[in-house]
């Protein structure tokens, strides 16, 4: 399972959605999961449920 690092993480923080009332999922764990599909061209739910919902990946990525 392919995470990012705190570090990572901390440089991409500002370009992530905001919540407004219902607080959104872990962000590493879903931004490493929409890099591992992306990586690995796999469909949305093919990706391991580790990272969460597929739909939540994809969600997020249009996003």
């Amino acid at each position: 399972m392919f995470l990012l690092t705190q570090q990572q993480l901390n440089r991409i923080k500002l370009y992530l959605p905001v919540s407004y009332g219902i607080p959104l999922v872990d962000d590493r764990r879903v931004i490493s999961g929409i890099i591992c599909a992306i990586r690995y061209g796999l469909q949305w739910k093919d990706a391991s449920p580790a990272y969460g919902p597929y739909k939540t990946l994809y969600n997020r990525f249009v996003r």
